[in-house]
């Protein structure tokens, strides 16, 4: 047998030299000898059956991986070409306006993600501030946005990139939300709206939206000032409207305005896709809106990408005809029972303290070590991972509350009983290990995952 003979049975000759990785390939290779060198690749990475840090989506039914796969060449922005594409997005903006309770004809968008979906929502809530105040003869070169530093990093980068002041309201031990209270002492006319985060990246709770409205709506009527809300829903406006549906906290209060909510999370869909919708169509500036006659039809746009796949797009609106409110319930409710299950396993340890169960909260579980020990979470997240390879995040709250470390679990449709359990038990496991051994070692402690997921 020839050496050509012997490549030809698996793989190439980078099993047994470096892959490329600095400079451009001269030659090419087989289509299949490329898929196995990615595949050696990939099967050093985690399982993302068992990455509980992440909120984004693992697993679709085949039949929505089919609609993904037959339709990742579709350009979605090209709207003249794709006009079937463009309306669809349009029946899930108008379904998600109504599980919100837009309480008329209103208009938004889908997104890359979240992140796209706050930078324009946000944009907006300066944009219609700037007119107000140009419309009264006043100032508009010291805008500012008020938040709690239970939201996501992407609120501090829209500050950053467009120039908004932050005011930020700390946490506290024991309080990882925020309410009116910590908003009120914020407020001024340079505010172009509050944030108000609907199930938190950190323990999965949400700010008290209702006593926020209240109070906009007493400063809109005592000081004649116009603050709105924007919820940023990325995880929870995909749970709340099916685990708990007569909790307030979107367009049924007066004074939210637009809402951001990730396809790619509890939309149940692979990344990425996010949607923004606004209460009504004038919370949209038209100066935000372009319109372009690229490719031979004058089109309007309102996006910080431009081109990118509809597959996803369409893959949302599978879940949604597919699933309906019925099947999303389900769905919830069975994450849900789930995170209680394993709650009460981690509770009944006596080695933990469960944060918030009892609260309205995402599908997930927030804990941390009860006691004194030699150890930390993220030693049991280390020992976790390396015992079972179950990935478990450890880290720390924002200010003023950075002296609590906790662990988080999220509770994923692929999280069976039976692997709630098997969890329960390695990380008690994991905890048995340190007892005997202390601390991890520093090298061990390096490589700890500390992000939180978005």
């Amino acid at each position: 047998m020839t050496e050509r003979d012997d490549l030809a049975l698996f793989g190439n000759r980078f099993l047994t030299v470096p892959a490329p990785c600095e400079n451009f390939p001269e030659e090419g290779m087989p289509a299949t000898d490329a898929m196995r060198l990615l595949a050696v690749d990939l099967a050093m990475e985690g399982d993302p059956q068992r990455n509980l840090a992440t909120f984004v989506t693992t697993w679709m039914e085949p039949e929505a991986q089919r609609i993904i796969a037959e339709n990742l060449h579709r350009n979605f922005i090209d709207h003249a070409e794709y006009p079937i594409s463009a309306e669809i997005e349009q029946r899930c903006v108008r379904m998600l306006a109504d599980l919100f309770h837009a309480p008329g004809r209103t208009t938004g968008c889908r997104t890359q993600g979240s992140s796209e979906a706050i930078m324009l929502g946000a944009l907006s809530l300066k944009w219609k501030w700037r007119k107000r105040r140009q419309a009264a003869g006043l100032s508009v070169d010291r805008p500012n946005l008020v938040f709690g530093g239970d939201v996501h990093v992407v609120w501090e980068k829209f500050c950053r990139y467009f120039d908004v002041e932050p005011r930020i309201v700390p946490l506290a031990e024991n309080k990882y939300t925020i309410g009116p209270e910590d908003v009120e002492p914020h407020l001024d006319g340079n505010t172009i709206g509050v944030v108000a985060v609907l199930g938190t990246t950190f323990t999965g709770h949400k700010d008290d939206i209702v006593g926020i409205d209240k109070l906009l709506r007493d400063v809109r009527k005592e000081r004649d000032l116009d603050i709105p809300i924007h919820v940023d829903g990325a995880s929870g406006a995909f749970v709340w409207p099916f685990l708990y549906p007569d909790s307030k906290w979107d367009f049924r209060l007066e004074q939210v305005r637009s809402i951001n909510v990730s396809g790619h999370k509890y939309g149940l869909v692979y990344p990425g896709i996010g949607w923004l919708v606004f209460r009504e169509e004038s919370d949209l500036p038209e100066e935000l809106v372009f319109h372009e006659n690229y490719l031979g039809k004058t089109d309007a746009t309102f996006t910080l990408n431009f081109s990118t796949g509809a597959s996803m797009v369409l893959a949302q609106y599978y879940n949604f005809v597919r699933l309906g409110r019925q099947g999303y319930t389900y769905v919830m409710k069975m994450l849900q029972q789930n995170a209680h299950a394993l709650a009460d396993n981690l509770r009944s340890t006596g080695r933990f303290e469960v944060i918030g169960s009892d609260l309205e909260q995402l599908p997930l579980v927030a804990f941390r070590l009860a006691g004194k020990h030699d150890y930390d979470e993220s030693d049991v997240a280390w020992q976790l991972s390396a015992e079972r390879g179950w990935m478990v995040p450890a880290y720390t709250l924002p200010p003023d509350a950075e002296r609590v470390k906790i662990m988080r679990a999220l509770v994923k449709e692929t999280l069976s009983r039976e692997q709630i359990d098997r969890l329960s038990q390695d990380i008690v496991d994991a905890c048995r290990t340190l007892d005997d051994k202390g601390t991890t070692h520093a090298v061990e402690r390096a490589q700890v995952k500390r992000g939180t997921g978005y």
